[in-house]
């Protein structure tokens, strides 16, 4: 039934096109919604939305964590393709003295009648022992592989997660899941869900910044917005040269560009008043003004020659290999970004088309890519470690599944997402910690089975954040990175 107020807009403006009035009457419905965003930020059924809807207008303000945080900001270390877990950090005697036998049944039939039964597709039924040597480091005495020299010898501030599993032995979705919480491209990144939930603490930079040469497999879907406003887009920046492609004007414009920008926002305004509940046009007006700032900012961030010659070396911009160099820069300019306040920074080690993905000739793959990586991350440890801000920025380290100890080809191994290890460090993390194991050959997780949308709620909680109440409503639902409420499960006990 037509209201009143319908009935007489429609006879006083009776001679509009028929699409002009539909169109009109969206926006109708556009400031329904937007309204129901009301100012004392409650749902309908009373409880807490997280972000309100003036915070629309002003999308990179930094907002009160729900409870006092460990972590201040983060930075994920993406390892793009796999690294094989039996070959870094979980070390398998057993499967040293199993070279070229056959899976144990009690272990095969163990995982035949779980989710991952498919692992052994494209595997020989025969176990391939590590080429590499393990030894222990530490006080904690912690098992590490020789491809990693440099991070061994900080084992005892990583926190070493043994059992992580994913949804899917295919790149692109367990890339998606482990990036938004779901194995469908869409969904918003977990960068974007906590630049949502918290903004950032310096308004001249993006609250979320990835750096990458070739980019993760599966595209932007990684690590876009989805369905959160367009202002909760990463921004990349570049590692050399200029940090943002176009960041200056023309010398001929500089001197009245405040005066354009001025002007161009003036009339953004304007536009969008007659258009309310529109987010995109709220994050153009945002957008266009952090670029503007940014233009003095990212170009002092990014300028990587302002550091000593020994935080060059820490990094390994000094050494010979161009690829070496290459990720130490996007270390470093990860440090330079959270030390300025940036929320979340994703940095891939995705120099090529083929990442850590070995399905043949293990150690051609794992050797250079360990040489071009561990100086690097060690060297941001150390870093963060002495300038006192370790213990508030969350390390993590990770990729989107591991590998099998069957060998597929010419001696290399497929996907594993059935057991696989990762590690965390600083912001709130207890150092040293070790959660989780696999089986006897490294194959699948057989004690604490830990979950992306656990290790999701991990994060959001050392960030100070309630994860069950971050969410945001998409076609009448709630959507959460941590996935149905009552799901996720944090490790409480990797947390200080």
């Amino acid at each position: 039934m037509r209201s009143r107020s319908t009935l007489s807009w429609i006879e006083n403006n009776h001679s509009l096109e028929r699409r002009s009035f539909l169109r009109k009457l969206g926006m109708g419905f556009g400031l329904a919604a937007c309204h129901s965003l009301d100012s004392n930020g409650l749902r309908a059924d009373g409880t807490k939305k997280h972000l309100r809807s003036k915070d629309l207008l002003d999308p990179f303000s930094a907002r009160v964590p729900d409870f006092a945080p460990r972590a201040k900001s983060v930075i994920f270390l993406f390892m793009v393709g796999g690294p094989s877990q039996i070959d870094t950090f979980d070390y398998k005697p057993n499967l040293q003295g199993l070279d070229s036998k056959p899976v144990p049944e009690s272990i095969r039939k163990s995982l035949q009648t779980s989710r991952h039964a498919n692992v052994f597709h494209g595997c020989k039924d025969e176990l391939m022992a590590s080429p590499y040597q393990f030894a222990q480091y530490g006080q904690s005495g912690t098992w590490v592989s020789q491809l990693f020299p440099h991070m061994a010898k900080h084992v005892d501030d990583i926190a070493l997660i043994y059992s992580m599993q994913a949804d899917s032995n295919n790149h692109a979705p367990a890339s998606y899941q482990l990036h938004t919480g779901d194995v469908r491209g869409g969904k918003a990144s977990l960068g974007s869900w906590i630049t949502y939930g918290l903004g950032t603490e310096n308004t001249d930079l993006p609250g979320y910044v990835v750096l990458f040469d070739a980019g993760p497999l599966g595209g932007n879907a990684n690590y876009n917005n989805g369905f959160l406003p367009p202002a909760y887009q990463p921004t990349r920046l570049r590692d050399l040269g200029l940090p943002v492609m176009d960041l200056l004007p023309e010398s001929s414009l500089a001197s009245g560009q405040r005066q354009s920008i001025d002007l161009m926002q003036h009339l953004n305004q304007m536009h969008r008043s007659e258009r309310p509940g529109f987010s995109e046009l709220d994050a153009r007006i945002a957008n266009y003004e952090l670029a503007y700032r940014m233009q003095s900012a990212a170009l002092e961030v990014g300028n990587l020659e302002d550091e000593s010659e020994h935080i060059h070396q820490l990094y390994g911009l000094t050494q010979s290999e161009s690829r070496t160099q290459n990720f130490g820069r996007k270390c470093l300019l990860a440090r330079r970004l959270v030390e300025r306040g940036v929320r979340f920074v994703q940095l891939y080690d995705m120099p090529d088309k083929d990442g850590w993905d070995a399905h043949a000739k293990l150690t051609k793959n794992h050797d250079p890519r360990a040489r071009w990586t561990d100086k690097s991350v060690a060297g941001l440890l150390t870093d963060l470690k002495q300038r006192g801000m370790l213990e508030s920025t969350l390390v993590v380290w990770a990729s989107e599944f591991g590998r099998t100890p069957m060998m597929q080809g010419d001696l290399g191994r497929q996907h594993n997402a059935a057991g696989f290890t990762i590690w965390m460090a600083g912001g709130g993390v207890k150092p040293g910690m070790r959660i989780g194991a696999t089986d006897e050959i490294g194959l699948m997780a057989v004690e604490r089975p830990v979950q992306f949308r656990d290790l999701h709620a991990t994060i959001l909680t050392a960030l100070g954040i309630k994860y069950e109440e971050l969410s945001f409503e998409v076609n009448g639902r709630d959507e959460r990175i941590t996935g149905v409420a009552g799901t996720a499960k944090p490790l409480y006990e990797l947390l200080v």
